[in-house]
Protein backbone atom coordinates (compact mmCIF):
# COMPACT_ATOMS: atom_id res chain seq x y z
CA UNK A 1 0.00 0.00 0.00
CA UNK A 2 1.09 3.52 -0.46
CA UNK A 3 1.79 6.69 1.81
CA UNK A 4 -1.08 8.61 2.02
CA UNK A 5 -0.25 12.42 2.69
CA UNK A 6 -1.61 13.42 5.97
CA UNK A 7 -0.35 16.88 6.96
CA UNK A 8 1.08 19.90 5.53
CA UNK A 9 3.51 22.17 7.40
CA UNK A 10 4.73 25.34 6.88
CA UNK A 11 7.41 27.46 8.25
CA UNK A 12 5.83 30.97 9.92
CA UNK A 13 6.75 33.80 11.72
CA UNK A 14 3.58 34.16 13.33
CA UNK A 15 1.95 30.44 13.55
CA UNK A 16 -1.57 31.61 15.25
CA UNK A 17 -1.91 34.69 12.46
CA UNK A 18 -1.40 32.07 9.73
CA UNK A 19 -3.39 29.54 11.01
CA UNK A 20 -6.37 31.85 11.62
CA UNK A 21 -6.11 33.03 7.86
CA UNK A 22 -6.10 29.35 6.68
CA UNK A 23 -8.43 28.59 9.21
CA UNK A 24 -11.27 31.21 8.02
CA UNK A 25 -9.82 30.80 4.02
CA UNK A 26 -10.68 26.99 4.18
CA UNK A 27 -13.66 27.25 6.73
CA UNK A 28 -11.56 24.57 9.21
CA UNK A 29 -10.91 24.38 12.71
CA UNK A 30 -7.74 24.72 14.70
CA UNK A 31 -7.31 20.74 16.10
CA UNK A 32 -4.23 22.04 18.28
CA UNK A 33 -2.59 25.37 19.29
CA UNK A 34 0.80 25.02 21.38
CA UNK A 35 3.00 27.79 21.97
CA UNK A 36 5.22 28.29 18.02
CA UNK A 37 3.10 25.44 16.33
CA UNK A 38 -0.91 25.07 15.27
CA UNK A 39 -2.59 22.23 13.31
CA UNK A 40 -5.95 22.85 11.35
CA UNK A 41 -8.24 21.06 9.40
CA UNK A 42 -11.44 19.80 9.07
CA UNK A 43 -13.92 18.91 11.94
CA UNK A 44 -13.02 15.06 12.90
CA UNK A 45 -14.05 12.02 14.46
CA UNK A 46 -11.67 10.65 17.25
CA UNK A 47 -8.23 9.57 16.65
CA UNK A 48 -9.18 6.01 16.30
CA UNK A 49 -11.95 6.64 13.10
CA UNK A 50 -9.37 9.26 11.64
CA UNK A 51 -6.53 6.02 11.76
CA UNK A 52 -9.27 3.80 9.92
CA UNK A 53 -10.48 6.45 7.41
CA UNK A 54 -6.52 7.33 6.80
CA UNK A 55 -6.00 2.93 6.03
CA UNK A 56 -8.99 2.66 3.65
CA UNK A 57 -8.57 5.78 1.31
CA UNK A 58 -7.15 9.64 0.92
CA UNK A 59 -8.34 11.98 3.37
CA UNK A 60 -8.10 15.70 3.32
CA UNK A 61 -4.36 16.50 5.08
CA UNK A 62 -3.71 18.61 8.29
CA UNK A 63 -1.84 21.88 8.20
CA UNK A 64 0.36 22.71 10.40
CA UNK A 65 2.01 26.11 11.09
CA UNK A 66 5.74 26.41 13.02
CA UNK A 67 7.52 29.28 13.98
CA UNK A 68 10.95 29.68 12.69
CA UNK A 69 12.94 32.70 12.92
CA UNK A 70 14.26 32.60 9.13
CA UNK A 71 12.26 35.35 6.18
CA UNK A 72 10.61 33.46 3.42
CA UNK A 73 13.17 34.98 0.79
CA UNK A 74 11.83 33.19 -2.42
CA UNK A 75 8.55 32.26 -4.71
CA UNK A 76 7.41 28.96 -3.39
CA UNK A 77 8.71 25.76 -5.01
CA UNK A 78 5.38 24.07 -4.31
CA UNK A 79 1.80 26.17 -3.33
CA UNK A 80 -1.49 24.91 -2.60
CA UNK A 81 -4.50 25.26 -5.32
CA UNK A 82 -8.06 26.28 -3.98
CA UNK A 83 -11.33 25.99 -6.00
CA UNK A 84 -14.18 28.23 -4.87
CA UNK A 85 -17.32 25.91 -3.84
CA UNK A 86 -19.86 28.08 -3.35
CA UNK A 87 -18.82 31.59 -5.42
CA UNK A 88 -17.27 32.60 -8.70
CA UNK A 89 -13.63 32.90 -8.66
CA UNK A 90 -13.32 36.69 -8.26
CA UNK A 91 -16.00 36.50 -5.14
CA UNK A 92 -13.52 34.13 -3.82
CA UNK A 93 -10.54 35.77 -4.58
CA UNK A 94 -12.21 39.06 -2.89
CA UNK A 95 -13.07 37.42 0.61
CA UNK A 96 -9.61 35.68 0.70
CA UNK A 97 -8.16 39.71 0.37
CA UNK A 98 -10.82 40.39 3.34
CA UNK A 99 -9.04 37.98 5.47
CA UNK A 100 -5.97 39.22 4.98
CA UNK A 101 -4.10 37.76 1.42
CA UNK A 102 -2.81 40.21 -0.89
CA UNK A 103 -2.05 39.90 -4.66
CA UNK A 104 1.05 38.27 -5.87
CA UNK A 105 3.01 38.29 -9.53
CA UNK A 106 5.05 35.44 -9.72
CA UNK A 107 5.09 36.08 -13.40
CA UNK A 108 1.86 35.74 -14.65
CA UNK A 109 1.03 37.25 -18.20
CA UNK A 110 -2.66 38.26 -16.92
CA UNK A 111 -4.29 35.62 -19.50
CA UNK A 112 -4.55 32.99 -16.65
CA UNK A 113 -7.65 31.86 -15.74
CA UNK A 114 -6.06 31.37 -12.03
CA UNK A 115 -5.23 34.56 -9.67
CA UNK A 116 -2.25 34.38 -7.81
CA UNK A 117 -2.35 35.09 -4.02
CA UNK A 118 0.09 35.41 -0.96
CA UNK A 119 -1.21 34.35 2.89
CA UNK A 120 0.00 37.23 5.19
CA UNK A 121 3.16 35.74 5.71
CA UNK A 122 3.84 35.86 1.74
CA UNK A 123 3.33 32.52 1.10
CA UNK A 124 1.87 32.37 -2.50
CA UNK A 125 -1.24 30.01 -3.78
CA UNK A 126 -3.50 30.34 -6.71
CA UNK A 127 -7.52 30.68 -6.74
CA UNK A 128 -8.72 28.33 -9.62
CA UNK A 129 -11.93 28.45 -11.37
CA UNK A 130 -14.87 28.07 -9.50
CA UNK A 131 -16.46 24.59 -8.80
CA UNK A 132 -20.24 26.11 -7.69
CA UNK A 133 -22.79 24.84 -9.43
CA UNK A 134 -23.67 27.64 -12.26
CA UNK A 135 -19.82 27.88 -12.77
CA UNK A 136 -18.86 24.70 -13.84
CA UNK A 137 -20.24 21.36 -14.96
CA UNK A 138 -19.19 18.30 -16.15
Amino acid sequence: MASRLTEISLDCHDPDRLADFWSAALEWVVLDREPGLVEIGPARADDGALLAAVRTGPVAPTMFFAAVPEDKVVKNRMHLDLSPIDRSRDEEVDRLLALGASRADVGQTGEESWTVLADPEGNEFCVLRSLAPGHFSL
